[in-house]
């Protein structure tokens, strides 16, 4: 689909011969395409996991993994190609469900606890949604996105509608501070699973408010810049607080849930950029989402092989005695060069990118400070991890010394390295996200 996004331009297909409004129209621009091959990059890599894995696990397990997992998949893409408001609202539930049956995969108390936490805010956040969707409707008796961009205009229903769907959103991207179902839903998850829901899910909801806000609300728009910078306050406090919590994790995969919360700030940093460096800085915000679903996924499927060997996520058991762990401490150590944002990462690329972007405008000062805290706070956060697995001779009863590297370790790795060569692909990729872009 990319490259026929990048040959021919924006794809649109009506389905079943129906145009919109009474049918629904599919459409692919190089937004859309991006988070499609970001998807299929990272579902690929766990898919191959999980399919080495399950010989290990209960059938039972491993049975439900592959409905749910697939039925997510179906509704991310489906979600990044619709125009319709009300479909979107069905694939947010869609995703919602299956991410919630991932999060419960586990059977521990603690998981199933998180997990219905997150269904219970999630169908919250959806109903949120909902009801902005049913005002626009109500206002201009449709819901196609093209058409309402046309139409919208500073009617109260129009603002009501926003602050519902991007209060609903804001939920289920786990926006500070509205983040607290995020780190004990991951952090309790199987490794896959945990893979997943960070990588991809919560890129969902991010994908939709900035498709909103561009297309319906932008720049220009009636959301104006109050609306802007409140999302970049939400975005810069869960760099701060993400990036202390995280250095204050004392378990592997909280740290890693929580260094979630902090790289979604990134993302929303974007938007009180977008009025002056308008494509620049939504094209840093994108960048850096694919840099993070990449390490992410890469190191979550990390954890979950320490914890096989280890017998636990305790960051004071971790050491550096496992010989079957050099692979594993290797990507790790992989991904959180692109985390961190130092050279030559994708990481390192998106952040430029959005300082690039800052420089435009009136917003280079607090954006800059803001990214620079939150590198030094990742950093932190990473290297107390990286000073256990590489200095620490120390043993535990848990730890199991005869484990050995298997083909799964592989696949984290591979993920890692591709976020990795993410900071030598930025020309094809920026020229791929800008198709599109005027319309």
């Amino acid at each position: 689909m990319a490259g026929d996004v990048v040959q021919f331009g924006t794809l649109s297909v009506a389905i079943g011969g129906w145009a919109a409004p009474l049918g629904i129209v599919l459409r692919a621009d190089g937004l859309a395409a991006t988070m499609i091959a970001m998807t299929a990059l990272v579902g690929l890599a766990v898919t191959v996991q999980a399919a080495l894995a399950t010989k290990k696990q209960a059938a039972k397990q491993a049975a439900s993994f592959w409905p749910l997992w697939l039925m997510l998949w179906s509704g991310l893409n489906t979600l990044f190609l619709s125009t319709d408001l009300f479909n979107l609202f069905v694939m947010l539930e869609i995703i919602g469900l299956a991410a919630a049956g991932l999060a419960a995969l586990s059977g521990k108390r603690a998981a199933l606890e998180a997990a219905l936490r997150y269904l219970l805010l999630g169908l919250f956040a959806s109903l949120l949604y909902l009801f902005g969707v049913a005002l626009l409707y109500v206002a201009y008796g449709t819901l196609e996105i093209g058409q309402l961009a046309r139409m919208i205009g500073g009617e109260p229903a129009a603002l009501i509608a926003m602050a519902l769907m991007f209060a609903g959103l804001a939920f289920k991207a786990a926006l500070f501070p509205l983040h607290g179902w995020l780190p004990p839903a991951h952090g309790n998850a199987p490794g896959a699973a945990s893979a997943i829901l960070s990588a991809l899910v919560v890129k969902g909801a991010f994908y939709l408010m900035l498709r909103l806000w561009i297309d319906l609300y932008g720049p220009g728009g009636v959301a104006g810049d109050a609306a802007a910078i409140v999302l970049g306050i939400a975005g810069a406090g869960a760099i701060l607080w993400g990036g202390r919590q995280a250095l204050r994790a004392e378990r592997l995969k909280l740290l890693v849930a929580y260094s979630t919360v902090a790289q979604i700030g990134y993302l929303f940093l974007a938007f009180p950029l977008l009025a002056d460096a308008g494509s620049a800085a939504w094209r840093a915000a994108l960048y850096l989402a694919l840099a993070h679903a990449l390490a992410k996924a890469g190191l979550f499927l990390a954890c979950d092989r320490v914890i096989s060997m280890q017998g636990n996520d305790r960051i004071d058991f971790l050491s550096s005695t496992q010989p079957g762990a050099r692979i594993i401490q290797l990507t790790i150590a992989l991904a959180a060069v692109s985390l961190i944002g130092l050279p030559p990462s994708g990481g390192f690329i998106g952040k430029w990118l959005l300082i690039e972007a800052a420089f435009q405008g009136s917003n280079r000062i607090w954006v800059t400070v803001v990214v620079v805290c939150g590198t030094l706070l990742s950093a932190a956060a990473m290297f107390r991890l990286l000073a256990r697995f590489f200095t620490s001779s120390e043993t535990t009863p848990n730890s199991r010394p005869q484990a050995v590297a298997t083909r799964s370790d592989l696949v984290p790795f591979v993920l890692v390295v591709a976020a990795i060569a993410l900071g030598f692909a930025a020309p094809p990729l920026l020229a791929l996200m800008q198709v599109g872009a005027a319309a």
